[in-house]
């Protein structure tokens, strides 16, 4: 008899808590679902749609236990909802944004090395060179050797805490994310301006030949110039590629903290 009651109050038992625990794990899925489809590594297309599934409500159940914030009214669920997914993506294009940058500069790189010939598709941002996915690769390395996924798993508890659902404001950090796309470009160019300015220079050393020998065929010395000059500075700039990276993606801890800062209502 006492057996039979036992396995009807545990049933109940865990019942309360998963209904207690429930609505806490949605709130926590919405924001962390939705910036997980905008982090950088996470959100590859080289990983199924499971995975990264999988990946966001591992990290929501994980996160669940750890966050406390009162649950929004009913009529506000319409608004919460809104919200979170509108911060989830500002707190993952954060981090997005240098990856953006890097992709962009290498494609402009590309195309001062006469390479954007040769391009491949890449699910993520269409055509591009190889050298935007060697490039990527070596800033998703420094992204992970920094630590910048234990980073993101902390601004995620810290953003529950700084700006909890149903007080997150969308009017305060829209202007920071605004400007955070601007300096993307900034960025890109900060990256690409030793080749850009490398392939200027043999330009103009070319126009100079082709003016003291106009017998000679300088467009097809052209494309060989371009490559060798470019590769030799990307071989010997890589040292400082990364530790460039490197500190462009402090910077964007520190917007990433900026930004669940103005959200809070």
């Amino acid at each position: 008899m006492r057996g039979a009651v036992l396995t009807d109050l545990v049933p109940k038992a865990a019942m309360n808590i998963f209904a207690a625990y429930l609505p806490v794990f949605l709130i926590v899925l919405l924001r962390t679902g939705t910036a997980v489809a905008f982090l950088p590594f996470f959100s590859s297309t080289i990983f199924p749609l499971r995975i990264r599934v999988f990946f966001a409500v591992a990290l929501a159940m994980v996160l669940t236990p750890v966050v406390s914030f009162p649950i929004p009214a009913r009529p506000e669920i319409a608004g919460v909802i809104i919200r979170e997914v509108v911060f989830g993506m500002a707190i993952g294009f954060a981090f997005r944004l240098v990856f953006f940058a890097v992709e962009m500069a290498a494609q402009i790189m590309s195309v001062s090395m006469g390479l954007s010939m040769a391009t491949v598709l890449n699910p993520e941002i269409g055509q591009v060179t190889e050298l935007t996915t060697l490039y990527t690769m070596i800033a998703m390395l420094v992204f992970l050797a920094v630590n910048g996924h234990h980073e993101l798993i902390y601004a995620f508890v810290k953003s529950f805490e700084w700006a909890p659902p149903g007080k997150v404001s969308i009017s305060r950090m829209t202007p920071a994310v605004l400007g955070m796309a601007g300096r993307m470009f900034v960025i890109a160019l900060k990256l690409a301006a030793p080749v850009v300015i490398a392939g200027l220079t043999v330009n103009l050393v070319l126009g100079f030949v082709q003016k003291a020998a106009p017998q000679m065929n300088i467009f097809f010395m052209a494309y060989p110039l371009y490559m060798i000059v470019g590769f030799v500075l990307l071989i010997l700039g890589l040292p400082v590629f990364m530790n460039v990276i490197g500190s462009y993606l402090d910077g964007a801890r520190d917007n990433m903290f900026r930004i669940i800062s103005l959200a809070k209502g």
